[in-house]
């Protein structure tokens, strides 16, 4: 069994309808995840715009998340600016969160040795295990394969990479060079399927937050043998995962809309990611009305 489970949701972060972190709302939310296939959250990561959020708003949704579930939540802890990352580590160490996820430092584009020292300095910062984060189409720098093999080897608490850097076959190269028990989780939802073939162990998802009972039934076909069964219902999926993020509605905006319609208190996203196209909500009956999302 992967460290955190198969199934993880990359959450969004509830607001109320004056744009303030919904504490209650999170928790509401992270148990009817728990309750609909998630073995485990990830919190305050890209799908819960911590972008826009404060730390002190980060940290109090990790504790609010930690004490409402009984699986692992892995908090987001990522800066572009070291120290704040450390600091941040140390807080959501604090918090009660069972894994720490780093994202690669963004936006400063620093050199492979620059973002080695990053992910060494915010490892030192926690007793936790540390996911790694690897998403170039937001940081804007790739972390090179050869650099998360190094850290995977040389750092005892950087235990897994969340790979959405969209290159499986890049991923089976690491795979087979790296430590036993480092896993890779899939950061991208239309490549789990792909990942899954070369020895990743699970996803952190957005569309999970709809389909965790369909990615439990594709990870269980994969893990007993049946293929064709678990590319039909990866074939089943492929709605969802389109729908997740668009041009006019990037990710989590699409998400929102729908857990709204199934009535969870998920509120609206945070500018700049606030604005939604006028079909929006049509999209998402769309998706749902094929979705087995479960009582």
């Amino acid at each position: 069994m992967a460290r955190f489970g198969q199934v993880l949701t990359a959450m969004v972060t509830p607001f109320d309808d004056r744009g303030a972190v919904d504490l209650a709302g999170a928790a509401t939310l992270a148990k009817w995840l728990v309750d609909h296939g998630n073995d485990g959250l990830v919190i305050a990561g890209t799908t819960g715009e911590a972008a826009t959020l404060s730390h002190d708003e980060q940290i109090d949704l990790i504790a609010a998340v930690v004490e409402a579930v009984d699986v692992p939540v892995v908090a987001g802890a990522g800066s572009n600016n070291t120290t704040a990352a450390m600091e941040l580590t140390e807080r959501a160490t604090a918090a009660g969160a069972s894994a720490i996820l780093q994202v690669t430092p963004y936006y400063n584009r620093p050199s492979q040795q620059g973002i080695a020292d990053h992910f060494r300095a915010t490892a030192e910062a926690t007793n936790l295990p540390v996911i790694v984060y690897d998403i170039p189409v937001r940081t804007g720098r790739k972390i090179e394969t050869e650099l998360i093999l190094e850290l995977a080897h040389s750092v005892d608490n950087i235990v897994a990479l969340k790979d959405a850097a969209g290159n499986p076959g890049e991923t089976a190269q690491l795979i087979s060079r790296a430590p036993d028990g480092f896993e890779v989780y899939s950061g991208d939802d239309d490549l789990t399927l792909p990942f899954l073939s070369v020895g990743a162990v699970g996803t952190i998802g957005v569309a999970t937050h709809w389909t965790g009972p369909e990615h439990q039934a594709m990870f269980e076909a994969w893990n007993t043998g049946d293929i064709k069964l678990a590319q039909a219902k990866n074939t089943a999926m492929q709605p969802s995962f389109v729908y997740k993020s668009y041009d006019d509605a990037p990710n989590p905006t699409p998400t929102k809309a729908l857990m709204r319609l199934l009535g969870l208190p998920v509120g609206h996203c945070r500018p700049p990611m606030h604005a939604e196209p006028a079909d929006l909500d049509e999209r998402a009956r769309t998706v749902l009305a094929g979705v087995e999302v479960g009582d």
